[in-house]
């Protein structure tokens, strides 16, 4: 039994390839290319709504850039990761302007949102990837639970419910809002 060997993608090739044509989302793990469907619409709901209000703060503070949409960053080399998180931020300090291609670092925070059809390991698998990378700070969100769960590097998560407040910290100072407001 053979086995063929899997020629592994570099984020500038990735980078030049085509938008699926049905409308799903694509990032590189190590070299691969991993598909996933488009989201359905409490998910877009859910990360608009995190959009609004972190975008709307972070450019009244003039604090730095939020992406919404998987906008690809570089989280490793040789075999290259390009990830795109819901939702993301970078402080001005450490991203001046906005660059053509991907974003060559992870940013500061990084949010995902949960999807129905989610697996607990995939979704796993991703926070270790994101906190072992460099991101500083990791919102993992669930509309179906209406929680969303914080994570720093090296410290253990910390679950916010509906009523609880969810912050900034330290990575995007002064930012606050009510949990259950971004839920639809």
């Amino acid at each position: 039994m053979s086995t063929a060997a899997v020629r592994l993608i570099t984020a500038e090739e990735f980078a030049r390839m085509p938008q699926p044509p049905d409308g799903s989302r694509q990032e590189l793990v190590q070299g691969v290319i991993v598909t996933m469907p488009p989201a359905k619409s409490p998910h877009g709901a859910c990360c608009s709504r995190i959009h609004l209000r972190l975008g709307a703060f972070v450019e009244a503070n003039k604090l730095g850039q939020v992406f919404i949409n998987d906008t690809g960053f570089i989280l490793e080399r040789d075999p290259d990761t390009v990830r795109g998180a819901d939702v993301s931020f970078w402080s001005a300090e450490r991203l001046p302007e906005i660059p053509e291609g991907y974003i060559t670092f992870p940013p500061d925070l990084a949010v995902e949102v949960v999807s129905p059809g989610d697996h607990f390991a995939r979704i796993q698998r991703k926070v270790v990837h994101y906190l072992t990378k460099g991101i500083r700070l990791l919102w993992v969100a669930d509309p179906q639970d209406r929680s969303v769960t914080v994570y720093h590097p090296g410290e253990l998560p910390r679950i916010l419910e509906e009523n609880d407040t969810l912050t900034g910290e330290g990575v995007v100072p002064g930012f606050s809002c009510r949990v259950g407001d971004l839920f639809p």
